[in-house]
């Protein structure tokens, strides 16, 4: 597969670190020289130092011959500009990331297609649809449900108490007698683990699920709780994803009570002009003593996404210490994301990583229904449908030399959801839930094929 990615930026340099771990031909074009010379000394790619909106800058990077055209330029016009003149120089798809998110409309889907746009995105839409994701429910750190909750990937955190603290895996099955839920994932100390049987659960883990609906509740049963709906939310913030975030959630079929928090009094009237539904509260996010006036102890999440990461984290470490049950903080630098399960923050986000994270659904082979993606996780969780010819059809579980790094968490079969043992014979039409590691995603997709 070829691809070209115009932008050398964080999203296309992570993409094409994603990328690269899938033997993919990549090639890279970008203005800034130094930019280039970093991502050479990093990943096995290709660079172009040029514009992507020259014809000849493009056939250069071989655009006759790509599978997808890739523009994550900072600049929208470029990335527009870029994907027209490359769909007509031959490129087979086309991506474009856009900051004005009134080019998402349908109408306006359509007549960009025709122009030769095959897709948009826009980082703080996506940033804004993922935060709504995660608020689901307050006592998890993650959750993501397939075909309408039939099978859900959920993760908790392993406190003092719980009852899988120092478990192994093949221990936990004394906790789950109706085999419905899989543990898949663990992250410990920023390091992502495929467990096995004898991998033992620690403290402070984090840990993540693939659960038919009985084993959701039950998960809820063994750590001593029960679901809590979230309901009133604070917005630290109000920026491009601030203000997605609050339309999203504000929506009176969402049943979420919206405060918005924004410093620059201009800024508030916009925002009370676009959101009717909110509260929007003209202050500063260091003033310890506002939050609190405007009722921060009384909130269910706490959403910081200003433009500063640190202010970010630390307005969400104090939502903690008043006892907020759930907050999520933008940070600008990836790394940050891994600190999250040690410092406190329930869920760190970078809006540059979920759009290469979404873009990523355009490469998988197979067929794939549905890509989720789990922060500071190294893995990806894709949902494949069986076909008849597939290698993995009328296969049974314990026979697959499945590679190492993945791991299979569940099947939905006639609209009911099933773990899956050793056992388990898989069918055409099946719809098989994979949580797998980026080094191992090739040598998946080769069981779907």
């Amino acid at each position: 597969m070829h691809i070209v990615i115009a932008g050398a930026g964080e999203v296309g340099f992570h993409l094409a670190k994603q990328l690269a771990h899938e033997q993919k031909d990549i090639v890279i074009v970008d203005t800034d020289k130094e930019r280039l010379n970093y991502v050479s000394n990093q990943l096995d790619v290709a660079v172009i130092e040029g514009n992507s909106i020259y014809y000849d800058v493009l056939r250069e990077a071989e655009i006759a011959k790509a599978d997808l055209l890739i523009a994550v330029t900072p600049a929208e016009e470029t990335n527009l500009a870029t994907c027209m003149i490359g769909k007509k120089l031959g490129a087979q798809r086309t991506v474009a990331r856009i900051n004005n998110v009134d080019f998402l409309s349908h109408r306006q889907r359509e007549d960009l297609r025709t122009l030769g746009i095959d897709e948009l995105i826009s980082p703080e839409s996506l940033a804004a649809r993922e935060i709504k994701r995660l608020l689901r429910e307050a006592a998890l750190t993650d959750t993501f449900e397939f075909d309408r909750g039939m099978l859900s990937l959920i993760g908790i955190r392993i406190e003092e108490g719980d009852p899988f603290t120092g478990l192994m895996l093949k221990e936990t099955s004394s906790l789950n007698k109706d085999r419905d839920f899989v543990i898949v994932a663990i992250l410990r100390n920023g390091k992502t683990i495929i467990p096995d049987g004898d991998t033992r659960l620690e403290l402070n883990d984090n840990v993540y699920f693939v659960a038919e609906p009985t084993g959701v509740d039950r998960v809820f049963e063994l750590k001593g709780g029960t679901k809590k709906k979230i309901r009133n939310i604070m917005i630290l913030g109000g920026s491009r994803t601030g203000l997605h975030a609050a339309k999203k959630l504000s929506q009176k079929t969402n049943k979420y009570r919206v405060k918005v928090v924004e410093r620059d009094r201009e800024k508030c009237f916009k925002l009370a002009d676009e959101l009717p539904e909110a509260l929007i509260i003209n202050g500063d996010a260091n003033d310890v003593n506002l939050l609190i006036e405007e009722g921060l102890e009384e909130m269910d999440a706490f959403i910081a996404v200003t433009g500063n990461s640190e202010t970010n984290i630390i307005s969400c470490l104090l939502a903690k210490n008043h006892h907020v049950a759930k907050t999520i903080a933008l940070v600008e630098n990836i790394d940050y994301i891994l600190l999250s399960q040690t410092i406190g923050v329930d869920t760190m986000i970078n809006k540059k990583l979920i759009a290469a994270n979404f873009i990523c659904r355009y490469l998988r082979r197979g067929n794939v229904l549905s890509i989720a993606s789990i922060h500071g996780v190294d893995a990806e969780v894709l949902e494949f449908e069986v076909e008849e010819n597939s290698a993995i059809c009328f296969q049974k579980l314990r026979d697959l030399d499945f590679p190492e790094g993945a791991i299979i968490g569940g099947v939905i079969r006639n609209n009911q959801g099933f773990t899956t043992m050793g056992n388990f014979e898989f069918h055409p039409k099946d719809h098989v839930v994979v949580l797998c590691k980026s080094n191992v995603i090739r040598s998946v997709e080769r069981f779907f094929k």
